[in-house]
């Protein structure tokens, strides 16, 4: 790892002050342009001798907004000391984790999985709209059942079409020949310009999709495509435990990807990340933000500068061997938990490189479910899948607890 390393809690700290005070202090500084402040101090508790070791909580009470994308172009100044901690953040993430070329991406911390995988269709879309003049009806998004409803959205606030690719029940991968067909069905209608969003560990299976099953067929029709990687779960577990996994920027077809910071990584709710390669972001500027100081390239605008830093603070709290060794303990955990449901003959799913095993609901009487809070494929009608996550919270106490109770009711 060329750029993710392990800081003392000293030097943690250390860092997030002198980026705090390289922002604008807005209790001791008069700017009168700015449309913002500090935590409302007559509201919320802003002091106390507790911020000295509470980096993060004195970074939320600063409130400091970094807008815009900091890997391109020029930002707003007032904010330039939490927007170098973002910054550093992409750049472990695109170059370390991904295997970007040194300055060859772009991003910055999203609201979540959702927003990221917007961007890149919004990105696509105009993208393909500038470049070949294509209409909307010549546009479609391509991605499996199993991916994340956030597709759905997507395709409804940019007015594209989608397509779902079906995918083989018990291994959940997609079907090469249907996918042909489906490519070749639309192309027919028209259809000459394909996104895909393609999973690394969908949200209820954690399966991974292979990237270059779309790209192989896209190809074949000689269609022009662009793909983006969903790794709003696996993005910090996949390539971590998958030493060999070809799911990053050295593949030339992939073009962006999504991760989730607050799901694995345990950062605060609304704190996702969106990478890509260079000259893609730029598809959507927004011309009329002309009173913000550089280039509003985002979906949300203004956002909290504080979730940035707390994304920076967990990775170099870290640093790659301490998170391997986390990310490990988890996978040991799964690994456990599917030798018992092996001995009981219970069928299940498992990329034996995630920590999400999804059960055959046959298996599993639904009072159990519920009692443990096993997680249904549909809440609408009969389910098929319950579904268990090894998080940080989840150790083999909880498991075996609720093996015994399987055993019994089996």
């Amino acid at each position: 790892m060329k750029y993710w390393k392990k800081y003392s809690k000293e030097k943690l700290i250390e860092r997030i002050d002198g980026a705090l005070e390289a922002n604008v202090n807005f209790q001791t500084s008069k700017f009168l342009g700015y449309p913002v402040s500090r935590l409302d101090e007559n509201v919320f508790n802003t002091s106390g001798g507790f911020l000295d070791v509470s980096p993060l909580l004195k970074s939320f009470i600063a409130n400091p907004n970094n807008i815009g994308c900091h890997t391109l172009g020029k930002s707003e100044e007032a904010f330039k000391g939490s927007q170098e901690l973002e910054k550093e953040v992409i750049r472990v993430l695109a170059v370390d984790i991904f295997k970007a070329e040194e300055e060859e991406y772009d991003g910055y911390i999203a609201t979540g999985g959702t927003e990221a995988n917007i961007q890149a269709l919004w990105i696509y879309r105009n993208k393909f709209k500038k470049d070949f003049n294509a209409t909307l009806d010549e546009m479609v998004i391509l991605s499996s059942e199993d991916t994340h409803y956030s597709v759905h959205k997507g395709s409804n606030l940019l007015s594209v079409d989608t397509v779902s690719i079906p995918v083989n029940f018990d291994s959940r991968e997609i079907i090469v020949e249907e996918l042909d067909t489906i490519v070749r069905g639309l192309i027919s209608e028209g259809k000459k310009y394909f996104m895909v969003i393609s999973n690394m560990a969908t949200t209820m299976f954690g399966s991974v999709d292979n990237p270059d099953i779309y790209a192989n067929i896209l190809l074949k029709h000689n269609v022009e495509f662009r793909i983006h990687i969903d790794g709003a779960f696996g993005g910090f577990i996949y390539p971590i435990s998958n030493k060999k996994s070809t799911i990053n920027f050295q593949n030339p077809h992939v073009s962006s990807i999504t991760i989730d910071a607050h799901k694995m990584l345990q950062a605060p709710y609304g704190t996702g990340v969106f990478l890509c390669r260079k000259n893609l972001i730029e598809n959507v500027l927004t011309k009329e933000a002309q009173y913000v100081d550089g280039m509003d390239l985002t979906i949300v605008g203004s956002r909290s500068g504080a979730n940035a830093i707390a994304v920076w603070m967990i990775l170099f709290s870290y640093g790659y061997y301490g998170w391997f060794e986390k990310i490990s303990t988890l996978l040991l955990r799964t690994e456990w938990f599917c030798k018992q449901l092996n001995e009981l003959n219970i069928e299940y799913f498992r990329d034996p490189y995630m920590n999400i095993v999804t059960l055959k609901s046959k298996f599993v009487p639904e009072i159990l479910a519920q009692k443990f809070g096993l997680v249904p494929d549909t809440h609408n009608g009969v389910n098929s899948w319950y579904k268990v996550i090894m998080m940080d919270h989840v150790e083999i106490d909880d498991l075996l607890k609720f093996v015994n109770e399987l055993k019994r009711s089996l």
